[in-house]
């Protein structure tokens, strides 16, 4: 049976997930997002590289790194992936500049228990402060085996496209006008596109857009007024793509923070 529950705390927002038959679609966080596989084997690819995290694998995502995601086989899999503000992970950890993972999948004992103090902490509706010395205690142990290396920031040509995409994300971006605008044809710019970000531009409009929506769901408590500032059709269209890149729908998403 698929399972998906979240709860926030702390502003760490913590998932507690079991798989069978569902299958995420390609899609990528603005969070860092950082989880251990309990059961089974989650099958996921990473930047175009197939990845396979056995039990105890501590699976870490760097914030926009595209992924899908699987049961690797019919028994199923169980996991808990905490999803962390950039600029948070960054004062906590006293970085300066944005770092990323360069090792998808580690088996670190240390930090597996950390990680899985915290998601504990959250599910339980322990008191905030403690959630924020256990995020401290996992951070330390996160930057003190090395997995951060220099950033790769996006090229000039990248960043001007993300920008004229989200520009209105009432609309559905017009392709034609933003490749004028980087004086390109249509066809090169999808290409170029996809293959620096490893989905297609239409996809990361919409990632976005959903990535809006359950921002908008966790600060305001209302569903209908993030349907209609991200420009879905109704509720059932934000539901629709909510649960392609969630497991869950983004009524669900609301119902599990605040119940």
């Amino acid at each position: 049976m698929d399972k998906f529950i979240y709860k926030k705390s702390a502003g760490i927002t913590a998932l507690s997930a079991s798989m069978t038959d569902f299958t995420y679609k390609k899609h990528a966080h603005q969070e860092y997002a950082v989880g251990v596989t309990l059961r089974g084997i989650q099958q996921y690819n990473l930047d175009g590289s197939l990845q396979l995290s056995y039990p105890n694998g501590v699976m870490l995502f760097n914030p926009e790194q595209t992924h899908d995601g699987m049961a690797h086989d019919k028994t199923g899999l169980d996991y808990v992936m905490l999803y962390i503000e950039p600029q948070m992970l960054l004062e906590v950890a006293e970085k300066k500049d944005i770092v990323t993972f360069s090792t998808p999948i580690v088996y670190d004992g240390e930090l597996e228990q950390r990680i899985l103090n915290l998601s504990h902490a959250i599910f339980n509706e322990k008191d905030e402060d403690l959630c924020s010395e256990l995020f401290l205690s996992f951070t330390d142990s996160l930057f003190q085996t090395n997995f951060p290396t220099g950033y790769k920031k996006d090229n000039n040509f990248i960043r001007k496209a993300k920008d004229l995409l989200l520009a209105n994300v009432d609309h559905v971006p017009k392709l034609d006008e933003i490749s004028k605008e980087l004086s390109m044809s249509k066809y090169k710019f999808i290409r170029l596109f996809k293959g620096h970000t490893g989905i297609s531009p239409y996809q990361y409009f919409l990632n976005c857009k959903v990535e809006r929506a359950k921002q908008l769901i966790e600060k305001d408590r209302d569903i209908y007024s993030a349907v209609a500032e991200c420009g879905f059709v109704d509720l059932a269209h934000l539901n629709k793509h909510f649960k392609s890149v969630y497991g869950t729908t983004a009524f669900e998403y609301m119902s599990h923070l605040y119940r």
